[in-house]
């Protein structure tokens, strides 16, 4: 088993302060054939010298410095250079589990219908023993990813996936590339399997890319991947229209509930004397 090189992939912007943790999650494998490639992504932070400092320390551990381009470009920039038959992206401030890979790369080499193999994850803040919630993803092909990403981005998957799909959607530079990714992978009728232990430590931050996306961009980003592969929207056409109106009288419901609420209608009250100053003041005159 320990023939098999696994590549990963740790790129890295701005989190020069978390990249140590990631990088010893890496070193504490117990799978011992794998290669680390950490991308900076053009980091303003001292990203560089700590790369280095690890790379000083096994070789192993590999350093490629390019322009800022986004994760997607990151992680393709750093397959792209990886010599490992499988490949495991990591985020430079997540960690796996010291048996992640001795866990995860049999499952690879015994079934070749697979593509990808991912785990349980436990979100956590300040370090892997202070969690707030669990997350036991379920599924087995792309019927499963079309409305839900059941697969984090820290999956073990087939280098041959990668090339099959011309890696990851550089075009996607406001969240869920690695949504995109897996839909793209198993529409071509490779199969994932969950392993059902928490092996995959992500750390939650009040500010981060995903927290950005889910507030900001969600609705284009699923909107692209919807566009992008709407072969298998159309395909699932029925199911397709129950989520998305299910989806819009949630959100009505929601609206409904907040204007029915007690701090709205003081909020309205307070702000009512406001609104008509501001129309005697700054009517446009004719």
């Amino acid at each position: 088993m320990m023939s098999v090189q696994v590549s990963i992939i740790v790129p890295c912007y701005n989190q020069a302060h978390f990249l140590k943790d990631s990088l010893q999650s890496v070193l504490d494998q117990t799978y011992s054939r794998w290669e680390c490639i950490i991308v900076n992504d053009g980091s303003p932070d001292d990203t560089e010298s700590i790369a280095q400092k690890w790379c000083a320390l096994d070789s192993r551990f590999k350093y490629l410095k390019k322009e800022n381009g986004g994760p997607s470009s990151a992680r393709n920039a750093g397959i792209q250079i990886s010599e490992g038959d499988f490949i495991l992206p990591l985020d430079a401030d997540d960690c796996i589990s010291s048996v992640f890979l001795e866990k995860l790369v049999p499952q690879l080499l015994d079934d070749e219908s697979l593509g990808v193999v991912s785990c349980y994850t436990k979100f956590f803040s300040k370090n892997v023993e202070n969690t707030s919630f669990n997350l036991k993803p379920r599924g087995a092909n792309w019927i499963y990813l079309l409305y839900v990403n059941q697969l984090v981005a820290t999956s073990l998957y087939r280098k041959k996936c990668w090339e099959e799909v011309d890696g990851y959607d550089e075009s996607m530079k406001k969240g869920f590339e690695d949504w995109e990714f897996w839909i793209a992978v198993t529409k071509r009728g490779w199969n994932y399997k969950i392993i059902q232990e928490f092996l995959f430590f992500y750390r939650k931050a009040k500010r981060s890319r995903q927290v950005d996306t889910i507030t900001n961009h969600f609705e284009t980003s699923r909107e692209y991947i919807c566009k992008k592969h709407k072969e298998l929207y159309i395909q699932d056409f029925d199911n397709c229209m129950t989520v998305l109106f299910f989806e819009l009288n949630e959100h009505r419901t929601s609206k409904m509930e907040i204007k029915n609420s007690l701090e709205y209608k003081i909020g309205k009250m307070i702000t009512k004397p406001f609104k008509i100053i501001s129309k005697l003041f700054f009517y446009p005159k004719v």
